[in-house]
């Protein structure tokens, strides 16, 4: 569900399709609503984050509360990151993942998560750019799911390096105009 793109739509009457980076995503909720209504945007692009991070934690929570087993748990939140980046109601076309990602993450590896979001920060408030902070805090996340644990429940790493993959994916453009310093400050 592109909760973004039904906010923006609903409530500031704009498809941010069609407008600034033309993502689903809180950041561009925030950056095509605040030229309109700079209050309406923040709190539209909280709930975007809200929503987006829910819609994979919720099930993966449910799973995990019924005690499904860790594979099938790494399995939903893998399809719960493509279906946000690829999706279906917009022929294949979504979000970066961050928001989701986060949301099924925070179920499965919490304090790696945390150590993400501490990264995401700092990053944010240095240079101001929301892709270049999500980037930094998704390396931080891959690197210390080594260090914080290093044989996971299902014995490989492998759903962490197809969910950085394809969030790295989603972000080609923005580490393009990053590379060229092209990329708007936003945070």
């Amino acid at each position: 569900i592109p909760f973004g793109l039904i906010l923006a739509k609903f409530f500031a009457k704009t498809d941010i399709k069609k407008e600034g980076s033309k993502s689903i995503g809180a950041t561009n909720v925030l950056r095509v609503v605040k030229e309109k209504n700079p209050k309406l945007a923040k709190k539209l692009a909280i709930a975007t984050i809200i929503l987006d991070f829910a819609k994979a934690a919720i099930p993966l929570l449910t799973l995990k509360f019924l005690h499904y087993d860790q594979a099938l748990l790494w399995s939903v939140a893998v399809l719960a990151i493509l279906g946000h980046c690829f999706s279906i109601y917009l022929l294949f076309e979504g979000g970066k993942g961050i928001a989701t990602g986060a949301g099924a993450m925070i179920v499965l590896l919490p304090l790696e998560v945390l150590t993400a979001f501490i990264v995401w920060v700092v990053i944010g408030k240095i240079f101001k750019i929301s892709s270049l902070a999500s980037l930094a805090a998704l390396l931080a996340f891959v690197v210390s799911s080594f260090i914080f644990n290093y044989d996971l429940e299902i014995h490989t790493h492998a759903p962490v390096f197809i969910i950085a993959f394809i969030i790295v994916y989603k972000h080609l453009p923005n580490i393009k105009r990053l590379i060229f310093k092209e990329e708007c400050k936003v945070i």
